[in-house]
């Protein structure tokens, strides 16, 4: 596909630096669809909708051509904050879509909603359902990297902390099964039916 025939001019970012405690093994290397893996489908899908498509990770594990932005976080910590502070240092981008990569439902028209209502005044825009917010499904600015390097210092993980005390647009969301997170097997099985 051609870039002018990509619908958002906006670089991605899908993570997959994960424990998948949950489900058992990495989810993130899980077949899913008509890929060998979960993270090759979140690509290849997401590569038809934007200008630029990384992966956000420890280390580059997957067996196809992506592009990893490699956080430097230590074995016992999986929680995002290293991946964004990671992000923001080795892209340009003044702002960025994350996606986590266990969230295979969320298509065009979400991600649309979010970039109109994403503006230069903000530092977040992050999708909402009636069962809470999605911190790791949403728009993040530059304007964060300060506090993503304050929180990695610190030791602090709580994101959904950091978009409380920012200046975070939450946009309200009806269909909670567009953003279903596969964390267990059941979910995973799930998904693989909805397919």
């Amino acid at each position: 596909m051609s870039k002018q025939n990509i619908p958002f001019h906006i670089s991605c970012v899908i993570f997959a630096g994960g424990k998948s405690s949950r489900m058992g093994q990495d989810k993130s290397l899980l077949p899913f669809g008509n890929c060998d893996s979960l993270a090759e489908y979140q690509y290849k899908r997401l590569s038809k909708l934007f200008d630029n498509v990384y992966i956000s990770a420890k280390e580059n594990k997957f067996d196809f051509d992506t592009n990893v932005i490699e956080d430097a976080s230590t074995e016992t910590v999986f929680a995002p904050t290293a991946g964004f502070e990671a992000m923001f240092s080795q892209l340009q981008d003044e702002r960025i879509f994350v996606l986590s990569v266990d969230t295979p439902f969320v298509d065009k028209k979400e991600i649309r909603r979010l970039l109109d209502n994403d503006n230069q005044t903000l530092d977040a825009v992050i999708a909402k359902t009636a069962s809470g917010s999605h911190p790791m499904c949403g728009i993040y600015h530059r304007s964060l990297l300060p506090a993503f390097k304050t929180m990695l210092e610190e030791d602090n993980h709580r994101l959904g902390q950091l978009l409380k005390i920012s200046k975070t647009e939450f946009v309200m969301f009806e269909n909670e099964e567009a953003f279903a997170n596969l964390n267990h097997p059941h979910e995973y099985e799930a998904a693989l039916r909805t397919l």
